[in-house]
């Protein structure tokens, strides 16, 4: 046995890979940066997907830098073509050409764990997507996906229609399946009161799992689509099936709130703490 084939039987660990195809946040709070410190909190190696640059922070984005479709493009086929994933987390696409390349080494490399973050507006109210990246989404994104997360305003978005109570939610998750998604969570965070119940539908069982929870009175919720679509991309990663990552996700992102609204970073909606488990 030669030198080479005794290291490789020292290093025959294997990493849980999740790749996030998103934008940066240069505060670090959601994008990216959000996504790579929740893989690694989840005990998963990281891998990105810049999809743009935004001057951001916790008060608001003041300017987009789109990466060329096919620079995105290099960077996906650099990953697939080595490495390999787990699992897939897509986040922010600035634009329909971008979302077309997406799809279309998506499909070339059979990726099918797949979690959709329909990331259109940040925490601040900043538009982060061009309108016509809407319909590309609903087309050419939302087949190929394991499980969508809109919130309430997203869901609206991607369904021309406002959502009011829990009957009419339950009923759009169903109408967002029809453009071939094998489930949906549709986040409650934007409810009245103190309520914060997630929806999920099962559309292959045709059952929903209703995720209860109680809003947490903080700012600091910069971020928490990112976290959760990630935290629920790593549990798939892990082995567990979409049931049990939203809720363990679930679970992990109400944490992370109530940890990370004990601090202050800046002026605005401060960043969640993806590191609770390990430090304060």
């Amino acid at each position: 046995m030669d030198k080479t084939d005794a290291n490789n039987r020292k290093t025959s660990h294997t990493y849980r890979k999740v790749l996030t195809i998103a934008g940066s946040d240069s505060g670090g709070g959601a994008g990216i940066q959000a996504d790579l410190k929740t893989f690694s909190a989840m005990g998963c190696f990281g891998m990105s997907v810049i999809t743009a640059l935004t001057a951001q922070n916790t008060k608001g984005v003041t300017g987009i830098h789109a990466v060329p479709p096919a620079f995105a493009g290099k960077q996906m086929e650099a990953v697939f073509s080595d490495m390999g994933v787990d699992a897939v987390k897509i986040g922010m696409l600035y634009s329909a050409e971008l979302i077309e390349t997406v799809a279309q080494i998506l499909k070339k490399y059979n990726i099918d764990k797949i979690i959709l973050d329909p990331v259109m507006v940040a925490q601040s109210g900043d538009k982060l997507l061009q309108d016509d990246a809407i319909e590309a989404i609903k087309i050419l994104l939302m087949p190929l996906a394991m499980l969508i997360t809109p919130n309430l305003p997203e869901a609206s978005v991607l369904l021309d229609r406002k959502l009011n109570g829990f009957e009419e939610i339950k009923k759009s998750a169903k109408d967002l399946c029809e453009y071939g998604s094998r489930s949906v969570l549709t986040k409650g965070g934007h409810l009245k009161n103190n309520d914060s119940t997630d929806f999920l539908y099962l559309a292959e069982e045709d059952r929903f799992v209703v995720l209860e929870g109680t809003r947490i009175n903080t700012k600091n919720n910069h971020g928490t689509g990112c976290t959760l679509s990630s935290a629920i991309a790593s549990f798939i990663a892990k082995g567990c099936n979409i049931e049990e990552a939203v809720t363990k996700a679930k679970a992990y992102i109400s944490e992370a709130i109530r940890a990370g609204s004990k601090y202050k970073l800046g002026h605005g909606h401060g960043p969640v703490h993806h590191f609770y488990k390990f430090w304060k």
